[in-house]
């Protein structure tokens, strides 16, 4: 402990960070008192100069890693495509859905209230058919009717 602020100065020197400096000499300290002195260690300071250097220099290199992945991270995210639709597709697409609202009103009755019933809320055509009082044959007619004249509104964009 009384060697402290040296074995910070020699880690700060080599980090140039006085954060991660602090936080490398504690490791330090935790490492020096797992240290067997079995046998005995000649020159302690050498020793603990050698040791705040180690761990300086992996502290450097994690470091340098995370930075390493963190650029790779950054430059993968600038290169992914923006899949978004531009505004001209989002006004042309407004205005398809727009056309196509127009056209299943358009469309004569019973075809339209088969065609919302069976695409729009989900009711089988079985479903339908007894609620009409019609076959599920005639059913399938008007939605594929009114499938075709949507696909021609589509189709004239």
């Amino acid at each position: 402990m009384s060697e402290r602020s040296t074995w910070l100065r020699v880690v700060e020197r080599i980090l140039r960070d006085r954060s991660a400096a602090e936080d490398v000499t504690q490791r330090l300290w935790f490492n020096v008192q797992v240290v067997r002195d079995d046998p005995p260690i000649g020159n302690p300071h050498a020793y603990l100069r050698r040791m705040a250097i180690n761990a300086a220099t992996d502290e450097l290199r994690a470091t340098s890693r995370r930075m390493a992945d963190t650029q790779g991270e950054i430059e993968h995210l600038l290169w992914i495509e923006d899949d978004r639709p531009g505004q001209d597709r989002i006004v042309l697409g407004r205005d398809m859905v727009e056309r196509i609202d127009a056209a299943v009103e358009a469309l004569p009755e019973p075809t339209r209230g088969i065609f919302r019933l069976n695409r729009v809320h989900g009711t089988t055509q079985r479903e339908i058919a007894a609620r009409y009082g019609i076959s599920t044959t005639v059913v399938e007619r008007h939605i594929r009717r009114a499938l075709h004249i949507l696909s021609n509104v589509r189709r004239a964009e």
